[in-house]
């Protein structure tokens, strides 16, 4: 029988948010069976929590954010993406500020902590993932993500940029195979040299840096060497799992998503709820 997890022990990782530019603490402590994962806000009165939750979610814009009342968290979809990807089922986050640290742009630094500080049982049988009868998929434009009914569950993404450097990637990856750590989390985000000026104008990628993010230029990119060939889609499977964790469990379907973002993950994850 497969019992649901929580950490062992809490550990504690600081850095700057990604789209804020504040600096942030996060320290990630064990939680009790049935209590999730959760944000708390330590620096806003009361310390409200924030449910890792697809309910909670308040906006997509080239990341994920939760709210609860007032309160709210940014960029969660890196620290969510380890948890789930390392099979920790319950956890309190406390945080001290928006937006969670973006690090150095992947999930490794949070899956090395993870594994450093060890997980218990907590002496609960886990959930078995939802049945997909009929497939379920949401469309804009051209970009797409769908979940068709399969015998276990099963991530696929593909991305296509008008860049050399990156062009058209293809990646599968089975959860149950257990190598979250080595083949998803390393991949770091990246950004098109020619978006960073408009997005800055926006408010946005105040934090970001060489340091925290893969740029790709016309003539290939700017800070090598990457981790992997094929590391812009290994990162858009990092944050598919992450966003999808907010449905608590995987469904029992072969997930594909195509030119996707944020924003269409969540509304797939809002109709796997629905449908399922």
């Amino acid at each position: 029988m497969v019992e649901e997890q929580t950490l062992a022990t809490s550990f504690t990782s600081s850095g700057v948010g990604l789209h804020s530019g504040e600096e942030v603490t996060v320290t990630v402590k064990p939680a009790q069976a049935g209590e999730g994962r959760y944000f708390v806000r330590t620096d806003l009165p009361e310390a409200p929590s924030i449910s890792a939750t697809v309910e909670a979610v308040s906006q997509t814009q080239l990341s994920t954010e939760l709210q609860q009342g007032q309160a709210t968290v940014r960029t969660v979809e890196h620290l969510l993406s380890a948890l789930f990807g390392l099979g920790v089922d319950h956890a309190r986050i406390e945080i001290n500020g928006p937006e969670v640290p973006l690090l150095d742009g992947s999930a490794l630094s949070w899956t090395q902590q993870i594994q450093r500080v060890g997980r218990v049982s907590c002496q609960v049988p886990k959930q078995k993932g939802l049945v997909l009868n009929s497939p379920v998929s949401v469309q804009e434009k051209d970009a797409i993500v769908a979940a068709f009914p399969a015998d276990q569950t099963q991530l696929s993404y593909a991305v296509d940029y008008p860049v050399d450097a990156i062009g058209q990637q293809w990646l599968s990856w089975y959860p149950e195979k257990g190598d979250y750590e080595s083949a998803i989390a390393p991949a770091r985000t990246f950004v098109l040299a020619k978006q960073i000026e408009a997005l800055q104008q926006a408010g946005l990628i105040k934090g970001g840096s060489l340091d925290n993010a893969l740029v790709c230029g016309e003539q290939g990119w700017l800070n090598p060497p990457l981790r992997f060939a094929n590391e812009p889609v290994r990162h858009k499977l990092l944050d598919l799992v992450g966003d999808l964790s907010l449905l608590g469990i995987f469904p029992q379907a072969h997930i594909f998503a195509y030119k996707a973002s944020h924003h269409l993950h969540i509304r797939l994850a809002k109709e796997l709820m629905r449908t399922t």
